[in-house]
């Protein structure tokens, strides 16, 4: 948690992983952020991984730092209330992040009824406002053709939601920087990310949109083998698997000094006319040569062996384990300061992490936790829409508010 962006109002109407990711990453910087969800919550409050008592991990932990508002939104007085919350007045207020269609009580036209300077962020599946998520955004790109073995034609689908958490992050990039033009400016805006543009546009930046033009047909599937360069998974002689990465020059050297076999790789050097240690395309071209070489070398020691010799000499490398595992890995969890115990709305308390990256220059404040459903209701209709306590109690008794 910093304080980056202290004294925003960010009001978040959404659900799943884009809008929500977008709303967390605000808060943690210091924004005060507040989700409106149904009564009994909305479609991703019960979603999985789930805790023993049935409490959604998944809700909790993209919901951290957040102020929750819980309203009966199949109602006119419910949708109204968040209307009015959504165009709440104030210089760093009028900022919306939501996933709702375009069309409807939140589209950008009704709302600006309310706030002409209103900034609203809204997440999509498809440009042309039809229903679309990571999976089959994904599924259109043809990456699940481009992952997996080389020898099974089978589209593998990704872990990863990659689409979903890079619209969430351009997103509060997007909603901030429309306001430091709304306060050159004046004007409001209603900013549209789609996934598919979000993965359309990023598939083209990394090339892979040119490469299929030039050649006429998508990437192969190769395993685990990195595209372009000099990297894959070895097994060394006690059963571990090591991924080694050589891209430049001296990882290059380093990696082939380690294993003892620059001798080797010399000798394929000249016999087929060409220097690996300037041109990494090279390697990957020729790599179903240079594999037995590694495989050997790799064959002949431990890990236990190859690790330390690896670190010494600047190699790039990476052991694979599960997550468990991970968990212990004190670069990663167990000693990072990213991370702090965090009693939940689950009512467990395990570590959950702050604002990603660090500030040196600034202090790091203390990790919050989602809220229980509807906790802030009675608060910010208080604060922010100005309701009296017998409003409010009227509101509840109706079963508007929760």
């Amino acid at each position: 948690m910093y304080d980056l962006l202290k004294g925003l109002r960010v009001v978040e109407g959404s659900a799943f992983v884009a809008g929500p990711t977008c709303g967390l990453y605000l808060a943690q910087f210091g924004a005060e952020v507040i989700r409106f969800d149904n009564i009994g919550g909305g479609p991703d409050f019960r979603r999985w991984p789930l805790a023993e008592n049935g409490s959604s991990l998944y809700w909790e932990g993209l919901n951290k730092a957040k102020k929750s508002v819980a309203l009966d939104l199949t109602r006119p007085e419910g949708r109204e209330i968040a209307q009015r919350l959504a165009t709440a007045p104030g210089d760093e207020a009028g900022l919306f992040v939501t996933n709702f269609p375009v069309d409807g009580f939140l589209s950008y036209e009704q709302l600006t009824k309310r706030r002409a300077d209103l900034i609203c962020l809204r997440v999509m599946g498809w440009a042309d406002g039809s229903q679309g998520m990571d999976y089959t955004i994904n599924a259109a790109l043809g990456l699940p053709q481009m992952t997996g073995p080389a020898d099974d034609e089978r589209p593998v689908n990704h872990v990863l939601a990659a689409w979903d958490l890079l619209t969430g992050a351009w997103s509060a990039f997007a909603l901030v920087s429309a306001l430091m033009a709304r306060q050159r400016d004046g004007k409001g805006r209603e900013i549209r990310a789609p996934l598919s543009d979000v993965a359309a546009a990023t598939m083209a930046n990394l090339g892979f949109m040119a490469e299929t033009l030039m050649t006429g047909q998508q990437r192969p599937r190769m395993g685990n083998d990195i595209y372009g360069a000099f990297g894959r998974d070895f097994t060394t002689q006690d059963g571990e698997k090591l991924m080694l990465i050589a891209i430049t020059p001296r990882q290059w050297a380093k990696a082939l000094e380690a294993l003892g076999i620059a001798g080797e790789v010399a000798a394929l050097e000249g016999e087929l006319g060409l220097s690996f240690a300037t041109d990494e395309g090279l390697r990957f071209t020729h790599r179903d040569r240079l594999y037995p070489l590694f495989e050997r070398a790799f064959a002949a020691s431990t890990a236990a062996e190859l690790t330390p010799a690896f670190d010494a000499g600047g190699v790039t490398w990476g052991a694979y384990q599960p997550l468990e595992a991970a968990l212990q890995d004190p670069r990663l969890y167990k000693d990072n300061p990213l991370f702090q115990a965090v009693r939940h709305p689950s009512g467990l308390t395990y570590p959950a992490p702050g604002a990603l990256g660090t500030i040196p220059q600034d202090e790091r404040r203390p990790v919050a936790p989602a809220p229980r459903l509807g906790e802030h209701t009675d608060q910010v209709l208080s604060e922010v829409l100005g309701m009296s306590a017998a409003e409010i109690g009227r509101l509840h008794d109706q079963g508007v508010v929760g």
